[in-house]
């Protein structure tokens, strides 16, 4: 009972990361809403898991989780340099 309780709240905060990422005032925003979006269904899919004693889920989970975060950070490098293929220029760089 108390993780399909876990289950209804993660669906609520699923719901306000969707509507921040389409109501963001900025790009960086909605890239941000849609990370929490997708950390939010790995949790779901985890409790998924638990709750219908499937344990092979969690590995479905942390798959997801990776892709999210490497999709994540190909978006980011895309926002802000415009190519995913390329170095960033040299007054972009991070070390001096």
């Amino acid at each position: 009972m108390m993780f399909a309780a876990a289950a209804a709240g993660i669906l609520v905060a699923m719901a306000l990361a969707l509507t921040r990422a389409f109501l963001g005032p900025t790009g960086y925003d909605r890239i941000l809403a849609v990370n929490a979006h997708g950390t939010k269904t790995v949790l779901l899919v985890a409790v998924f898991g638990f709750l219908t004693e499937r344990p092979d889920f969690l590995d479905i989970s942390l798959l997801y989780a990776l892709i999210n975060f490497i999709g994540t950070i190909a978006v980011l490098k895309y926002f802000e340099y415009r190519d995913l293929g390329r170095n960033p220029p040299d007054d972009k760089k991070l070390v001096p």
